[in-house]
């Protein structure tokens, strides 16, 4: 299946349910930069409720197959979240097949620290921030949960200082462990299953030598990259409330990612729920229903500010904070 295709294949079921067939009176601000990489802008359309504002903020990951691009941002998906109070970040990352995971991930890490660090603007609060995405979208959105960091204290600037944690995952079909892919020991880097998205793990490293762009072919490093940009190596016990929802007949990203990493997150008494879509693939009709489970979700664990932080997250954010100074 084609990037597009993927891409469109999840849109499309998403919004087929007549849940989301509404009139529509959206508050929608275009192309908000928010960070620029090899001279180009990255941006965002910002979603802002018209008349509640519940004070959460919700971030979606435009993507399918790592393919990200304005056009498929459908504003209808914001719609039910505004009607709830949430503001919505729709986010395009960089796509493949000329960035990489890697780099994508990084995309999503510079937008949440950008959305937090403009929260005034936004009227928002930057300790109440959700993520969500389907598929690739997914995925990312829990590479953001589960290996958000606190922000690097020797930043040069103020966005480099902020925390790109999120506070809550809700996302649907996302691989979570490309090295143990539909069973133990499958390698799904760009390979098995995944063969036909092999651009988005063409991982590459810059040659000072040469001063060029070459790729890493050495298959240990690949191995560990392909760990690294799993959800599942990060998971752990300081970790924000995770829902997935997946089907169970879903032949491109098995259920059985969802399944591996829902338990890995109970193990470590993270609040985590995997709700299955019996017979369901990879994108089924009446998602845009689906999709209101994890509204709610998301309500329960964002729509009311609490103070839900791990003793050893706050010594850290206190630490970062006094060595910032």
């Amino acid at each position: 299946m084609s990037r597009i295709l993927l891409s469109a294949v999840c849109l499309s079921a998403l919004f087929a349910s007549p849940v989301w067939a509404q009139k529509l009176d959206l508050d929608r601000t275009e192309d908000v930069i928010y960070g620029r990489k090899h001279g180009m802008a990255l941006t965002m359309d910002v979603f802002t409720p018209k008349e509640k504002n519940n004070g959460a903020a919700l971030v979606w990951v435009v993507s399918g197959g790592w393919f990200s691009s304005h056009d498929a941002i459908q504003p209808v998906f914001a719609y039910e979240l505004n009607n709830r109070g949430f503001t919505v970040f729709a986010v395009v990352h960089g796509s493949q097949p000329r960035f990489t995971i890697p780099e994508c991930i990084a995309d999503l890490k510079l937008a949440v620290r950008f959305i937090r660090l403009n929260a005034a603007r936004f009227k928002i609060d930057p300790d109440r921030i959700g993520i969500t995405g389907g598929s690739a979208g997914g995925h990312l959105s829990l590479m953001q949960g589960l290996a958000g960091d606190l922000g690097d204290p020797k930043a040069k600037d103020a966005l480099g200082k902020t925390s790109c944690r999120v506070q809550c995952v809700g996302c649907f079909f996302p691989p979570t462990d490309f090295l143990n892919y539909g069973k133990p020991g499958e390698n799904a880097i760009g390979r098995g299953i995944l063969k036909d998205f092999k651009a988005p793990f063409d991982f590459q490293e810059f040659d000072p030598k040469s001063k060029r762009y070459v790729a890493i072919v050495d298959e240990d490093r690949i191995t560990e990259i392909g760990k690294q940009i799993s959800p599942i190596t990060h998971a752990s016990a300081d970790d924000p409330p995770t829902m997935i929802i997946h089907g169970d007949a879903d032949l491109l990203v098995p259920i059985q990612q969802a399944e591996i990493l829902i338990t890995k997150l109970k193990e470590a008494g993270v609040t985590a729920e995997l709700i299955t879509k019996k017979g369901a693939a990879h994108g089924w009709p009446s998602i845009g229903g689906d999709m209101l489970t994890i509204i709610d979700f998301f309500e329960k664990h964002l729509a009311k500010k609490t103070d839900d932080k791990k003793p050893d997250e706050k010594k850290a954010e206190i630490k970062a904070t006094e060595e910032a100074k």
